[in-house]
Order: C-alpha cells, then structure tokens, then sequence
C-alpha cells in the first residue's frame, strides 16, 4: 500500500509542477488544505476517490493518470511507453514542448 501512496503522490506533484501549480495553488483548486496536499505528495496519506477526484479536476487530467504513469516492474510493467510517460510528465512544459519539436521531426514522414 505504500508503494502505491508514493506513486499516487509523486504523480500528483509531477502534475502540479507541469502546470506551474503551488501546492497551495492545487489546495485552493480542489478545496483541500495544503497539509493535505503535502501528506499525499509526500506519500504519507492516501486519498479517497472523492479526493482523487477533486485532484484530477483541479490537475485537469484524468484520475487514472494519478496512478498509471509510473511504470512497475514485473508483471505490472508496461514497457517503455509507461517509461517514458513517467519521465514526461514530470517535464515542466517547456522542456515538453522542445521534446514534442522532436518527436514531430523525428516522426514526420520522409519523402
């Protein structure tokens, strides 16, 4: 359960990082106090669905996106996109736009 937690709150605090967010920033959005905030980043408190909810809204994400980004190991292990989403979204968005130049280049089709 606490692997879980940490995940859950590291996710949340990449989120709140990619869209420039305090911690009091995403406390006032989801109506939540920034104690609050700061247990679940911290992985010291897990978070009812109602709150992983008020969270997704205020991150604008959807809530699966608060615990499936991390890639596991084992038989929960997605492969390398689950890598590579884990390393971007904590990319704050002009890193992210650089790497979408990138990819646009590297993906576009050669004649």
């Amino acid at each position: 359960m606490d692997d879980l937690r940490t995940r859950f709150g590291q996710l949340v605090a990449a989120h709140r990082r990619r869209r420039s967010m305090t911690q009091d920033d995403l406390a006032s959005a989801a109506d939540l106090s920034i104690d609050m905030i700061s247990k679940i980043e911290g992985g010291r408190s897990g978070a009812r669905f109602a709150v992983v909810e008020r969270l997704a809204v205020a991150l604008q994400v959807d809530p699966g996106e608060l615990f499936l980004a991390q890639g596991g190991t084992g038989s929960e292990r997605r492969g390398p996109f689950a890598d590579l989403a884990t390393r971007l979204v904590q990319l704050p968005d002009e890193d992210l736009r650089w790497v979408e130049g990138i990819l646009e280049a590297a993906l576009r089709p050669r004649r």
